[in-house]
C-alpha cells in the first residue's frame, strides 16, 4: 500500500495521512495476535529506517534521500542512528542531537572520549545499537550530569525446586535486596517465577515508595546471549526492552560473566532511564 500510494501516485481507499498511523496499526495487530513485530518489516520495522556505518550516516545527514527510498514519518516510523563499533564521530553527533544533548556545549575531546568509550565498550560485548536507553545514560553520565536516584547495597537470589504435597513439580525465585534512597537504606523480599522475574519484583517493590511511576513500567522482552566462546564462564550480554502504560518503549543491556548480575544492570539502566525521562 505505501508502494502503491507514495511511490506510485495511486489513489485507494488508505490516503497519505492515514499512511502515518501504519506503525501503529502493525503493532496494534501483532499485540492482538500475539506475535513478535518484525523488525525487518518493509516500511513499518523499526529497523526499516536504521542506519550504522559512519560513512552511511555521514551521507544521511547531509541528504536523507541517499539511503532512504522515502521519508520514514509518512508511514509513522522514524530513523535510526545506531551506535556500534562501526560507529564514527558522525553517529554519535546524531544521537547526541536526538536525546537534547547540544553538541556546542562540549569540546571536541569529550566528544572523542565518549566515541572512544562506546567502542572499548562494545570490545568488551555491549550492544548499544539494540539498547538506546543504556546509550543515552552512557552519554548523559559523560558529558552532562544524572542524578543518582538509588543506590545498590546487595542483592541475593535464592531459587528453589522441589515437590509439593500434590507430587506437583514446584520451581519458585525469592530476591532480597538492600538499596540506598537518599542517603538511607531499604530493604525487601519478593518472589518471581524465575529469578529475573524475582529480582525485577523486589527492585520495584523497594522503589516504588519513593518512585510510585515505577509501578507503570513493565519488561516486555529479554534476550540472553553468550558474548565468547568460554562456555558456562562467557561472558553474558543481556537486553531487555521494558513499556509504561503510554507505550513507550525501551531497551538497556546489561553484561557479566554473571547471568543475574548482567540482569541485574540491564533492569537498573532501565529503571533509571524512566526515572530521568520524568523528571
Amino acid at each position: 500500500i505505501p508502494s502503491l500510494v507514495v511511490k506510485m501516485g495511486y489513489k485507494t481507499c488508505v490516503d497519505q495521512e492515514s499512511l502515518k498511523d501504519f506503525v501503529k496499526l502493525s503493532r496494534f495487530i501483532d499485540d492482538k495476535a500475539n506475535l513478535y513485530s518484525n523488525s525487518y518489516a518493509p516500511y513499518v520495522g523499526s529497523s526499516a529506517f536504521a542506519h550504522k556505518a559512519g560513512l552511511h550516516v555521514s551521507a544521511i545527514m547531509k541528504d536523507p534521500s541517499t539511503y532512504e527510498h522515502i521519508n520514514p514519518e509518512l508511514v509513522g516510523n522514524k530513523r535510526q542512528i545506531l551506535i556500534s563499533k562501526q560507529a564514527g564521530r558522525s553517529n554519535i553527533l546524531k544521537q547526541l542531537s536526538d536525546i537534547g544533548l547540544k553538541i556546542d556545549d562540549y569540546d571536541a575531546g569529550k566528544i572523542q572520549n565518549l566515541v572512544d568509550l562506546v567502542k572499548e565498550n562494545e570490545n568488551k560485548g555491549y550492544a548499544y545499537e539494540s539498547a538506546t536507553a543504556s546509550f543515552e545514560l552512557l552519554a548523559l553520565r559523560h558529558l552532562a550530569d544524572i542524578p543518582e536516584f538509588f543506590k545498590l547495597h546487595s542483592f541475593r537470589v535464592i531459587d528453589e525446586r522441589r515437590w509439593d504435597s500434590n507430587n506437583q513439580l514446584i520451581t519458585l525465585s525469592e530476591a532480597t535486596a538492600k538499596i540506598f534512597i537518599d542517603g538511607q537504606i531499604y530493604m525487601s523480599i519478593a518472589e518471581g517465577n524465575g529469578p529475573v522475574n524475582a529480582l525485577d519484583n523486589v527492585l520495584k517493590k523497594v522503589l516504588s515508595g519513593k518512585y510510585p511511576e515505577l509501578n507503570d513500567i513493565e519488561l516486555t522482552d529479554y534476550k540472553v546471549r553468550m558474548v565468547n566462546t568460554g562456555g558456562t564462564e562467557s561472558i553474558i550480554r543481556v537486553l531487555i526492552e521494558t513499556k509504561d502504560s503510554q507505550d513507550n518503549k525501551w531497551s538497556s543491556i546489561g553484561i557479566s560473566t554473571n547471568l543475574i548480575d548482567a540482569s541485574y544492570a540491564a533492569l537498573r539502566d532501565s529503571i533509571i532511564y524512566k526515572l530521568y525521562k520524568k523528571m
